[in-house]
């Protein structure tokens, strides 16, 4: 089943009391987050306007702590973040790139570390290890973990398509596709052609991320480079 990003923040879930914070979306590719003296995280060097009175800071590591600090320089999962705090606007955006925000209520969301663009002050982040599909992705054996109660802001390249997986329907993602996911899902790996080495247009062995189990997994319509084969 397909869903749309805004579906998902749609009613009573819309709004977190464990948050200040409150992020809403420009157009399709500005991210604004209105603070009352909460504090946000963001890619380091994407804000691109802000009003009222506002502080940076540049933040080593993605990851909560010297723990996180030292866990991403051993997997390789480099994510720079800043923490901007203060009372105001703040507008970030990343490359033109798309955003979608994701809400988030005590579960976790795996994510890309380069796909994610802002988390709330009410998020923890950390690494998860991947195995397979990070080496699949040329992204490493690790990626992004966010979880808590809040909302967070992830980039694709081109509009995000969020589709649900349940358990009479798993689902198969293109590694180069794949951005993030989030729910009850396991994940399993399954060689053979692809829709373009059918079509002749590729060769090589190629690796599909099949999801089983109940959740979402967000997909963009632009794949990335990957070590996996012509996929």
């Amino acid at each position: 089943m397909r869903l749309h990003p805004q579906d998902l923040l749609a009613g009573p879930c819309a709004r977190y009391l464990h948050s200040v914070a409150m992020f809403r979306l420009q157009g399709s590719k500005v991210l604004a987050v209105d603070m009352t003296g909460d504090a946000v995280k963001a890619k380091n060097g994407s804000m691109v306007a802000y009003d009222g009175q506002m502080t940076f800071k540049k933040m080593s590591g993605g990851g909560e702590g010297i723990r996180g600090m030292v866990t991403r320089r051993i997997t390789g999962e480099q994510m720079t973040v800043m923490e901007v705090s203060g009372h105001g606007t703040c507008w970030f955006a990343d490359r033109a790139s798309e955003i979608n925000l994701v809400g988030l209520q005590g579960d976790k969301l795996y994510v890309e570390s380069s796909n994610l663009l802002a988390t709330d002050a009410g998020l923890r982040t950390g690494t998860s290890f991947t195995g397979l599909r990070g080496a699949s992705q040329g992204n490493g054996l690790f990626t992004t973990t966010v979880e808590g109660h809040g909302q967070a802001a992830i980039m694709s390249d081109g509009p995000a398509v969020v589709l649900r997986v349940s358990r009479q329907y798993p689902l198969t993602v293109d590694p180069g596709a794949y951005i993030a996911h989030q729910g009850n899902l396991s994940q399993s790996f399954q060689s053979g052609v692809t829709f373009r080495t059918f079509m002749g247009e590729g060769g090589g062995e190629a690796f599909q991320i099949r999801f089983e189990g109940d959740g979402l997994v967000y997909v963009q319509p632009s794949e990335r480079n990957t070590i996996a084969g012509d996929v």
